[in-house]
């Protein structure tokens, strides 16, 4: 009787999901999905660095991450959604071996069923208006719902959202909004997100499931759909006539990844990674929200005609430290010249004494490889601008040299190793290892060294792929000092592979350095090291999962041309001391520690007098911080932060103030203290 019971329940319930969305059909597999299923693992397994079993431990990996993927922030499904799921968690490595796509389907018309029952509920609440909630009660919200347990019934993901909807209210309210402009665009955005819901075909659910299958092998590998493998061929081209942005989806916003080195958004200045973009406008026309939009549809309209201008509304921040601002940026190409090097000279005091330091900034490891191929003696490329730079310095006698990769997300392989080699005499720069077993060995093949002086290598946690290549083998050959931030740790190697619907960038090699340790994972770790500005647990290969682990292989033969390591711990010594009572960086460690403690606090709150006082509080305490670093250095005080740009001008004061690059200068200082030591300890012993 009570199976009767149940029976009649199940099929009662699936009446009413089916009444409720007649509108929507019911999502089913292509023959096309099947074939391109078995394309998928058969390359996977031909070709990918790593060695994955399809078993019950491949399932589970599987399945968790299809559920990340659909509903990162447990905001759709219940806990009797994934109690009916819990069938496939280790049966999926099964489907997947005889592929059977019906599980992913079944799994993805769930979750596209609860959307659409989610943004009814959001659209039906907004009809009450702004007034209906109370700002005055004492409710929070836990942004972080990333390992939250999984909502029991469809009335608590109602509260869920209901306070969803109100901190969305109270940020605009706090922005200066008007109610009835608050409503106007929470009911388009919502309007919008449904729309986008009942225009989902099989193509989307279906790369949803296989990018939870490539993803477990690692997060650079991915199926790409028709639509997507079109857009990723048009950006590898550089014909993309855009802002020069790579963008990452999470969960219903677009993400700035990093920017394009001599794009118009880095350029610009204004664009920064991990911002989020929630709104488009073309010139003048209204802005249209993005949020909940799907990442090659918000590319689509970022995209547009050379000298347009696309204005994006941008949020930095998350909780009470939530900052809006739009931005007007230019449409443009990534030009060559204007990712190329440049140079400059430094001066540095010490002892009476002016030091003349040179230093090239090199934005990407770049080659016009059209000219080359057509033999144009002339053509341009890092290693023959940089050559050039340093040939000029040379000339300026300088006495030493900075090579600033900050920022630099990496490039043209056979570029830095060439770069490599005007450091060195000839040499090994970078092994590849790949999938099937073979080690290649790039190296330096030219015995002529351009620059033997004192060197100093500055990275951060964006500097990347090819310019950890770079400063690991300088590292390796104790050619030179690393300073600043860990690297990225990006140290595998993608190739494309053509599928008869669509393609995979597959990872199929790793880089390792000439002591046979990899740049993945771990990155380059400084030798001298700055305070970590940016949220490594946001940014950087050690941030995502499945990304392949650091190792070692053997070592190449190569000889190392100094060993640092007995004076590394003087030149520390006179950092930590210099920078004890420097300005900037005291302000740069208290920012850090400021972020730190607004990144822990999760949960915010959604009474307006609170979140009044917490902005309030936050903004005195940045004012208070600026001021610091102000009056520590004798510049005038500010009332506001806004008034930060007012400050006097280089030519004003005939040296850099608030805007100088700290960690540049700092750069310079321990250039000279390596000067000092090397002299007499390494650069003489040849």
């Amino acid at each position: 009787m009570l199976r009767h019971l149940i029976l009649l329940s199940t099929l009662f319930c699936s009446f009413l999901v089916q009444a409720n969305t007649t509108d929507v059909p019911v999502l089913k597999p292509e023959t096309e999905h099947a074939l391109t299923n078995r394309a998928v693992v058969h390359h996977l397994y031909q070709h990918h660095y790593s060695r994955k079993y399809l078993n019950d431990e491949f399932s589970e990996k599987v399945y968790t991450r299809y559920l990340d993927i659909l509903d990162n922030t447990r905001s759709y499904f219940t806990q009797g959604d994934i109690d009916q799921f819990a069938k496939y968690h280790n049966k999926l490595d099964d489907a997947i071996k005889t592929n059977n796509l019906e599980p992913a389907f079944e799994i993805y018309n769930r979750y596209e069923q609860r959307a659409i029952e989610r943004l009814d509920y959001a659209l039906k609440l907004l009809k009450g208006g702004v007034k209906q909630f109370d700002f005055n009660k004492d409710e929070s919200l836990e942004l972080d719902r990333e390992k939250a347990p999984w909502a029991k019934s469809s009335a608590e993901l109602d509260q869920l959202w209901r306070k969803r909807i109100k901190n969305t209210v109270l940020n605009l309210k706090l922005a200066g909004k008007k109610d009835d402009d608050i409503t106007s665009l929470l009911e388009r955005r919502y309007e919008s997100q449904l729309n986008r819901i009942k225009q989902i075909n099989s193509e989307d659910a279906f790369q949803s499931y296989m990018n939870a299958l490539t993803y477990t092998f690692d997060p650079h590998t991915q199926y790409m759909s028709p639509r997507n493998s079109e857009n990723f061929n048009i950006n590898m081209s550089l014909s993309l006539q855009g802002i020069g942005a790579v963008l990452r989806s999470e969960n219903e916003n677009t993400i700035v990844e990093r920017l394009v080195p001599g794009g118009p958004a880095a350029k610009a200045g204004q664009l920064n990674p991990s911002d989020k973009i929630i709104g488009v406008a073309q010139g003048k026309d209204e802005m249209v929200d993005v949020i909940g939009w799907r990442l090659d549809e918000v590319v689509d309209l970022i995209r547009g005609p050379k000298d347009s201008t696309v204005r994006l509304d941008i949020v930095s921040g998350s909780g009470q430290t939530e900052t809006h601002r739009t931005i007007s940026i230019v449409r443009d190409e990534v030009k060559l010249e204007d990712r190329a090097a440049q140079s400059e000279v430094l001066k540095v005091k010490r002892d009476d004494k002016d030091y003349k330091l040179g230093v090239i900034d090199i934005p990407a490891f770049y080659a016009d490889f059209e000219a080359k191929n057509a033999n144009d003696p002339n053509y341009r490329s890092t290693t023959r601008d940089v050559s050039n730079l340093i040939i000029k310095l040379k000339e300026e006698n300088i006495d030493g040299l900075i090579i600033d990769l900050r920022n630099n997300g990496g490039g043209s392989l056979a570029e830095v190793n060439n770069l490599v080699g005007l450091f060195i005499p000839k040499g090994p720069t970078v092994q590849v290892h790949y999938s099937f077993g073979h080690t290649q060995v790039l190296a330096d093949q030219d015995p002529s060294v351009l620059y033997d002086g004192p060197l100093v290598v500055l990275t951060n946690r964006l500097s990347a792929s090819a310019s950890e290549i770079f400063a690991g083998a300088i590292q390796d050959y104790g050619r030179g000092l690393i300073v600043g931030s860990q690297t990225f740790g990006k140290g595998t190697v993608q190739t494309l592979i053509p599928l008869f619907r669509g393609q995979m960038k597959v990872t199929n090699a790793k880089f390792y350095r000439v002591s046979g340790e990899s740049t993945q994972h771990r990155g380059v770790i400084p030798d001298i090291a700055y305070p970590e500005i940016y949220d490594v647990e946001k940014i950087g290969e050690s941030a995502l999962e499945e990304a392949l682990p650091w190792d070692k292989i053997d070592a190449s033969k190569y000889k190392p041309q100094h060993s640092l390591t007995n004076v590394i711990p003087q030149l520390e010594k006179a950092h930590a001391k210099r920078i004890k009572n420097n300005p900037d960086f005291n302000y740069l460690n208290e920012q850090v520690e400021f972020l730190k403690e607004l990144r822990n606090d999760t949960s915010i709150s959604l009474n307006i007098k609170t979140r009044e006082k917490e902005r309030e509080d936050m903004e005195a305490r940045r004012l208070a911080l600026e001021n610091k670093r102000r009056k520590a250095k004798g510049l005038e005080l500010l009332d506001h932060l806004e008034e930060e740009s007012d400050e006097p001008s280089m030519e004003e004061t005939d040296k850099k103030d608030a805007t100088e690059d700290a960690l540049l200068v700092e750069g310079g200082e321990i250039l000279v203290d390596f000067i000092h030591t090397n002299i007499n300890n390494a650069l003489t012993k040849k």
